[in-house]
């Protein structure tokens, strides 16, 4: 998003990628595609995705190619990917000031990481887009009542009514406005003095203090001042202390907006998704022959996609195949949410066997977050120790194959979340229960994550 950062390898204005076979730019619709809202008004659905088609884009490709270029060096062990965000974001989030804590967060783990862990770092914010969720169940019922699922804010309202639960079209535009002004203020910020690396390494000033192991990472924290003062003093380049690249993603959930914000690229004749940088799909819409796969195919972007623990080495080889055919590093990046019980004995299978086809892809540890670990009575009171210990499990994974950790994908906030959970470092002190309670699952607020960060680096380091 802004200029490159020191010690990240790819060029500031990498090559277009050679365009995709072509394909009718609907052929996704030909395809079974799941998780797609049941839109009641098909002619103001066509009405909102025509006015989409004829709004100015949200990115460049060039932005996009950019940072294929800079997953390319994750790919090829010479980079981690540090992406993270809310597992659902609100159009009522949308304000200046969850967007900079959020990117505070995120720019901060990065710095950790990068001089703890001895690595460049990709910075990608899981924001500026991901205003829809997929959902366990097409409908919810309460109370003999049975009304749509709540799709997340580009779908429908949370209100269990039947006014806000019917998917509206109208909501397309919303998230492409909220989309727009978030990715305006994230270009403000990485653009200026507000995220100089000396100011990100004041930030982290109070969480120093403030941590439990706060002493144990007060020399870090001085060795980090003494080596910024040290490059200033030999004058190195000013502009790259000064300004942060970052980033954004969000799943590519629904198909009328993705494909409505689809565009060519006048440099190559390449079609891009340019509604955010990185696009990924779900685990519930990975199917080879699927829609959502047809659609990712078709279009330049870095793609990401999800894989659970019954993903098959068979299936995880056919989406190379049909997502990365010319096995281009920085294409493709595979985001493993295998749980902390299952990631040791499924994922080196997976690893082993994409390795061994030749394709040189991203791993990404996505830990499970959310509902998945359970209700707030139970497993989420130890969220973070499962995160860690799934993070850690594919560290082992990798270690053992002799191949790359690329990086970590985490739900998380820059605020104080009312489902505080006990941080890595608090669980092993023995802390008490977390307190949690959003309807959109646990997700590791600032000091939860900046802990976490240290964690990783550690792991990273003992490669």
């Amino acid at each position: 998003m802004t200029a490159t950062d020191p010690g990240v390898p790819p060029p500031d204005h990498p090559r277009p990628p050679d365009p995709l076979p072509a394909r009718p730019p609907d052929s996704w619709r030909s395809r079974p595609a799941r998780q797609q809202p049941p839109w009641p008004d098909p002619v103001a659905l066509r009405r909102t995705v025509a006015e989409l088609e004829g709004a100015p884009p949200l990115l460049h490709p060039a932005e996009c190619d950019r940072l294929r270029a800079r997953l390319a060096a994750v790919a090829r062990g010479e980079a981690f990917l540090l992406q993270g965000g809310d597992r659902t974001e609100t159009f009522a989030g949308t304000t200046a000031t969850q967007i900079r804590t959020k990117l505070r967060t995120l720019l901060q783990m990065a710095m950790i990481l990068s001089y703890a862990g001895s690595v460049p770092v990709v910075k990608v914010g899981r924001m500026a887009g991901q205003y829809a969720a997929p959902c366990s169940a097409p409908t919810e019922t309460r109370d003999g009542v049975t009304l749509p699922a709540f799709g997340g804010d580009a779908v429908n309202g949370p209100d269990f009514s039947p006014g806000a639960r019917t998917p509206d079209p109208e909501r397309l535009r919303r998230a492409y406005q909220a989309s727009a002004a978030a990715l305006n203020l994230l270009r403000a910020l990485t653009a200026g003095d507000d995220t100089a690396l000396r100011r990100i390494h004041e930030w982290n000033q109070d969480f120093v203090a403030r941590s439990p192991a706060g002493e144990r990472y007060e020399r870090l924290v001085r060795d980090i001042d003494t080596a910024i003062r040290f490059m200033t003093a030999c004058g190195a380049r000013t502009d790259a202390l000064r300004t942060a690249d970052f980033y954004t993603s969000h799943e590519a959930l629904l198909l009328e907006y993705e494909s409505a914000l689809t565009r060519v690229d006048e440099r190559s004749g390449a079609s891009y998704d340019l509604s955010g940088h990185l696009v990924w799909i779900g685990e519930g819409t990975r199917q080879p022959d699927g829609a959502h796969v047809e659609f990712a195919s078709g279009v330049g972007n870095p793609l990401g996609v999800e894989l659970g623990p019954t993903a098959t080495a068979d299936e995880v080889l056919a989406l190379v195949d049909r997502l990365d055919p010319e096995r281009e590093p920085g294409r493709l990046t595979f985001l493993t949410r295998m749980g902390a019980a299952a990631v040791r004995d499924r994922l080196p299978e997976l690893v082993a066997k994409v390795t061994a086809s030749g394709a040189r892809v991203g791993w990404v540890c996505y830990p499970v977050h959310g509902p998945a670990l359970g209700s707030p009575a139970g497993p989420t009171t130890d969220l973070c120790t499962r995160v860690l210990d799934e993070i850690t499990g594919f560290f082992e994974v990798h270690r053992a194959l002799g191949t790359h950790p690329g990086g970590v994908h985490l739900e998380l906030t820059g605020d104080e979340v009312t489902e505080r959970v006990r941080g890595p470092r608090e669980a092993a002190q023995g802390a008490g229960p977390a307190r949690h309670g959003t309807a959109d699952g646990p997700r590791l607020d600032r000091a939860q994550a900046l802990d976490l960060a240290f964690a990783i680096a550690e792991l990273y380091r003992s490669q």
